[in-house]
């Protein structure tokens, strides 16, 4: 089995700190935050609203203790609400989370600040733990992942949707897309056309999806699978920790 790509890359330049390429992913969440959700429905002419929905619809058996890492506005922490449920939202970004919070039925979210990296929560306290594209705004996945892991009750689910590798026949039109449509929505509609330039180049510096198989089974995780959904466009993926860890 080939060896997962190192994916601890700086902001587009190797040269770049891992502090200054903390510095920079948050300034690039802050700028876009007013328009995020905007820019989400028109990047992806809506579609990213269902994947989210199908990320929903795999986890409705889950109850307890559910945080939704890097998320933002809260979209998908909304989708996850449900009796027997305590969801919160874990988001470095203030800025992001302040947009959310005017969203209908947030009040019923808790919200926290953290980073990936660096969980402010309890070991073995998670019963479900969801994230919708945000892995790959982390600047050390592999410790990301192991701190997933580490606040995960034994048992306990994770799941991550992010963009991966589409199909070959689809890959040529989607690249097109990407570096000419997206940067240029960005300008029009939120001002910030080097945010979105960097938001598509962090996608394509993400692993495949054997490659983030891979990285989730080295960081201890069990039951690892993944589920394409857009002809690879965007991936669903799943793992648990250990009954026995």
């Amino acid at each position: 089995m080939p060896k997962p790509p190192d994916i601890d890359q700086s902001f587009g330049n190797a040269s770049v700190s891992s502090e200054e390429r903390r510095a920079r992913i948050r300034k690039v969440f802050d700028a876009v935050a007013p328009r995020y959700d905007l820019m989400n429905d028109l990047m992806s002419l809506g579609i990213h609203r269902l994947w989210k929905r199908k990320l929903a619809r795999r986890v409705t058996g889950v109850q307890g203790q559910v945080v939704d890492l890097a998320g933002g506005t809260g979209d998908v922490a909304c989708l996850l609400l449900a009796p027997g449920r305590q969801v919160v939202v874990c988001d470095p970004s203030l800025a992001m989370m302040q947009a959310g919070q005017q969203r209908p039925g947030s009040e019923q979210l808790q919200w926290l600040a953290g980073e990936a990296e660096l969980l402010p929560l309890e070991d073995g306290s998670v019963d479900l733990l969801t994230i919708s594209f945000g892995l790959r705004n982390t600047t050390h996945l592999a410790d990301a992942l192991r701190e997933i892991k580490r606040v995960l009750k034994p048992g306990g689910r994770f799941v991550c949707l992010e963009f991966s590798r589409p199909a070959a026949w689809l890959a040529p039109f989607y690249d097109l897309y990407s570096f000419w449509v997206i940067p240029r929505l960005g300008a029009a509609v939120a001002g910030e056309p080097q945010a979105y330039q960097y938001l598509v180049e962090s996608i394509r510096r993400f692993p495949d999806q054997d490659g983030f198989a891979q990285l989730m089974t080295q960081a201890g995780l069990a039951d690892v699978r993944w589920e394409n959904v857009s002809f690879g466009i965007a991936c669903l993926h799943f793992g648990s920790r250990p009954h026995d860890t």
